[in-house]
């Protein structure tokens, strides 16, 4: 054939990218009937032989004799003179099959029809790309540093696919060097243009539930149920887990002895801190489990506007609310519950919000997410703890002090 580097790349594409040979035939004729239907203005009335194994490629043009002067259509038709100059016993009315050489097409035909090959040969391969990552949503998945960006860190797995981990994805931990195995679950696939975006998350909640599935044989069994998992990446993590196996303490399974079996998943997230949860239908029992290590008193539930009032003793509040609020902010997601808490003896308390006209708001915000939201919690307090337990100055606190003793004790 003429264009030898268009046929030979027939092989070459079979070898390199892995496609079957039906899917390569499919591809060819569709890029050869694009290229004749451009320049002949139908491809109805040609057929296309394609080897792509040996490389060799026909082409016929089939058309119908009609006498000299009377061709309408010069694509469906031939005249009875052009006719007998490929067969000399040719008659009007019959069929005639001529070969098209590469040639005929023209060079800028040539080098478009390679350049369409190679690329409907990479939409094939992104097709399928995006297939098979598709299927891999949710999954953990492990793939290489390459490079990384202010932005993001870009993995390339064994098959040279690009995967981006967005620094929102990541751990707030989170360290890489070029080279690094970095493991996380598959967050999503897109189709931008031609070519897939595959993200990675190790924020995902998913991630940690999948690592609970690699880790733990019973949950990977399924003698023990994930029920839900919330996390606030890096920091800390509620997880519910049942069995209905009462044989098996689902936690003490999903802990190990001395932390032994939970031990790696810590490790991998970034040292978060971890709270394997029973679950129960009993609401107020769950809501009491979630809030742990806070020891509650009681529970009162509006299941209706899905709130929960939760009664403590005053030591405990501070357990309940967490460092920065976390405790109880992943308490009531995992419950699906908005829970308040209230100190034991509170109708002799007063919110700290009714002294707003004389502390700033902003002071008031910093006391509230160390759990002192009431004058009595602050009060009960020694000055050295406050200083601890806020970000707020020692200067700034004993003037809160001051309007809370004159206010509140009078």
């Amino acid at each position: 054939m003429e264009n030898i580097a268009l046929i030979e790349s027939f092989s070459e594409f079979k070898d390199d990218k892995l496609i079957d040979r039906v899917t390569l035939m499919a591809i060819l004729e569709d890029v050869f009937r694009s290229a004749l239907k451009k320049k002949f203005g139908d491809d109805d009335n040609f057929d296309i032989i394609v080897n792509p194994d040996k490389g060799d490629l026909e082409i016929w043009r089939n058309r119908v004799v009609v006498a000299d002067g009377e061709v309408e259509e010069p694509n469906q038709e031939i005249s009875l003179t052009e006719a007998r100059k490929i067969e000399p016993d040719f008659e009007v009315g019959e069929d005639v099959s001529e070969e098209v050489k590469l040639i005929d097409l023209g060079r800028r035909a040539i080098l478009a029809l390679r350049q369409n090959l190679i690329s409907k040969i990479h939409e094939h391969d992104n097709t399928i790309i995006y297939k098979q990552f598709k299927d891999l949503v949710g999954d953990i998945y492990t793939a290489e540093v390459h490079h990384i960006r202010h932005r993001a860190v870009i993995l390339l797995d064994d098959e040279g696919n690009e995967i981006v981990l967005p620094k929102d994805k990541q751990i707030p931990s989170d360290f890489f060097r070029k080279g690094d195995n970095v493991r996380g679950v598959i967050d999503s696939v897109e189709l931008k243009g031609a070519k897939p975006t595959i993200i990675m998350s190790r924020s995902s909640p998913v991630f940690l539930e999948k690592l609970f599935e690699q880790e733990i044989p019973e949950v990977f069994d399924g003698l023990i149920t994930i029920k839900n998992v919330v996390r606030i990446p890096g920091e800390k993590a509620k997880v519910a887990v049942d069995s209905y196996d009462d044989r098996i303490d689902p936690v003490g399974a999903c802990v190990g002895m001395k932390g032994s079996r939970i031990h790696g998943i810590v490790r991998e997230l970034g040292n978060e801190n971890i709270d394997v949860i029973n679950y129960t239908s009993n609401l107020s029992l769950f809501i009491t489990r979630a809030l742990s290590p806070a020891r509650v008193t009681s529970v009162k539930i509006d299941e209706e506007t899905k709130r929960a009032e939760v009664i403590l003793k005053p030591e405990e509040v501070s357990k309940a609310i967490g460092r920065g609020g976390h405790n109880i902010r992943l308490a009531g997601q995992l419950t699906g519950f908005e829970i308040d808490v209230f100190r034991e003896g509170a109708e002799e308390d007063v919110e700290l919000s009714e002294f707003s006209d004389e502390i700033e708001g902003w002071i008031i915000d910093e006391f509230s997410k160390a759990g002192l939201d009431t004058a009595k919690s602050i009060l009960e307090q020694d000055l050295n703890d406050l200083v601890k337990r806020t970000d707020l100055e020692e200067e700034t606190i004993n003037d809160v002090i001051r309007i809370l003793r004159e206010e509140f004790e009078d």
